[in-house]
């Protein structure tokens, strides 16, 4: 959980049976069009109840990813089955998929499945670790095209991404002669987000050095990314006591005035 609020994603490779992933990849291909907006708002539980999709997203392992993210009960927000054609040199634009999104603590998740061996040929999906905390409008890095420490997601079949719903990604070109799918599905948490993982470990002090842990693409200015670690850390184990090298403690100081303090009697005035 501590990677997850730094990197803003977890990596779960071949989590998904083979054979389930097969499915699933036949169903998209020969549906193209498949309908990938359902009824937003509507409980997770009651989505895709006869369905190869919902095979997936309720294997209990999957399901306890979900839950330790999002908790019980998540609402479906939508989906979509990404199709890349052979050849297609085209990149996607980066962006962030949430550019109305105000929140500061809760947030949705967002889970990529990879159906098929995805090689880097095949271009995959491009996200960049950590940049969860930096809310953009969509056309404000669409400029961009490299970043450093940028993670291209090359992995094998029924490997499975989750990501706050804040990080910037991009599809990549497809340069093999293979159809790529990916299929995206955005959940909303119903219940607070606080300690809904297993936290036997929560006092492990390896915690504290992997939510220190700087990213290649921040600079000097990765200080600001540590502070807001330490305030969803805060958040997510209900401990606002939680501090990581005196970061936050220092800019949450905010003693009285000297004439308040003087009216209430803590301080005498002595001059100067």
């Amino acid at each position: 959980m501590a990677s997850f609020v730094n990197e803003g994603y977890l990596r779960f490779d071949k989590i998904i049976p083979k054979k389930l992933s097969d499915k699933v990849f036949k169903e998209l291909k020969k549906n193209p069009n498949h309908k990938w907006w359902l009824t937003s708002g509507k409980p997770f539980s009651e989505i895709w109840t006869n369905n190869v999709l919902g095979d997936i997203f309720r294997l209990p392992k999957v399901e306890g990813i979900i839950q330790s993210l999002v908790g019980p009960n998540p609402r479906y927000d939508h989906h979509f089955p990404h199709r890349v054609e052979p050849g297609k040199l085209e990149a996607q634009n980066w962006h962030a998929d949430s550019i109305i999104d105000t929140r500061t603590k809760h947030f949705d998740i967002q889970l990529f499945f990879f159906p098929q061996d995805t090689p880097r040929q095949m271009g995959g999906t491009l996200i960049l670790p950590g940049s969860h905390f930096r809310k953009v409008q969509e056309s404000e890095i669409s400029r961009y095209q490299n970043i450093v420490g940028q993670l291209p997601i090359v992995c094998k079949a029924g490997s499975l991404f989750v990501t706050h719903h804040n990080i910037w990604h991009c599809a990549q070109p497809n340069r093999s002669r293979k159809l790529r799918f990916m299929l995206k599905l955005r959940l909303n948490p119903t219940v607070r987000q606080i300690n809904l993982w297993n936290t036997d470990d929560l006092n492990d002090p390896e915690i504290d050095q992997i939510l220190m842990k700087s990213q290649p693409w921040t600079g000097v200015e990765g200080r600001i990314e540590q502070v807001l670690r330490i305030k969803l850390w805060r958040f997510l184990t209900d401990n606002q006591h939680f501090d990581s090298r005196y970061w936050l403690t220092r800019i949450e100081n905010e003693p009285t005035t000297f004439f308040d303090n003087q009216q209430s009697g803590v301080y005498e005035n002595k001059g100067v």
